[in-house]
């Protein structure tokens, strides 16, 4: 069974199954990695009007070109999408996680802030993982934390957020908002390009 629901990116769908698809999030923004590492968002891609897959858990956000209407293209994405998970083909390529993983360690590694704030960060990390990310996750998305300087938390948002012309609301008026009032030394939360 597969069906959609909206999200707030007016070019992102999201396709939801009664299956698992991947425990994790798997986002692809190009066709060159997507060969790489998913052969069902390569087989995505192929499609002209396809420009973003993400996969994760039961579900997969797609965006779309924006000289496409929904109506013309989101039956063809669901019977693609459907078929091809029931040819019980590989959607994720054996060594993926690991690929992610280096990819994650590379980037805490680069994750800006210095060491008189790692307090800080830490609080930081785990309201973005307790309360940002399961929302963000209905609507289709990711957000990960890129760093925090003299008050100012940078996050990188993945899937339909990435790109979204309501995502700026929800950074200012909502996770900027809770931050703020949950740790006073925060000012601000912008959204970087990873």
């Amino acid at each position: 069974m597969i069906y959609t629901e909206q999200t707030p990116n007016p070019e992102s769908l999201k396709f939801v199954m009664n299956r698992m698809l991947f425990k994790g999030t798997a986002d692809f923004q190009d066709r060159v990695v997507a060969i790489e590492w998913s052969p069902l968002a390569a087989s995505l891609f192929e499609l002209p009007y396809v420009n973003g897959v993400y996969i994760s858990n039961n579900f997969v956000t797609i965006t779309k070109a924006f000289n496409y209407k929904w109506e013309e293209v989101m039956s063809l994405l669901k019977t693609h999408i459907k078929d091809y998970v029931e040819s019980d083909r590989p959607l994720i390529r054996e060594g993926y996680q690991a690929y992610v993983n280096a990819i994650k360690a590379q980037d805490s590694d680069s994750e800006d802030y210095s060491k008189e704030d790692e307090e800080i960060v830490g609080r930081i990390k785990e309201l973005l993982d307790t309360y940002v990310r399961p929302a963000v996750e209905m609507d289709g998305g990711n957000i990960s934390f890129k760093g925090y300087r003299q008050g100012v938390v940078s996050v990188e948002l993945q899937g339909s957020c990435s790109g979204c012309p309501s995502s700026t609301i929800t950074l200012k008026n909502g996770i900027e908002g809770m931050l703020k009032r949950m740790i006073p030394e925060i000012t601000e939360v912008i959204a970087t390009n990873g």
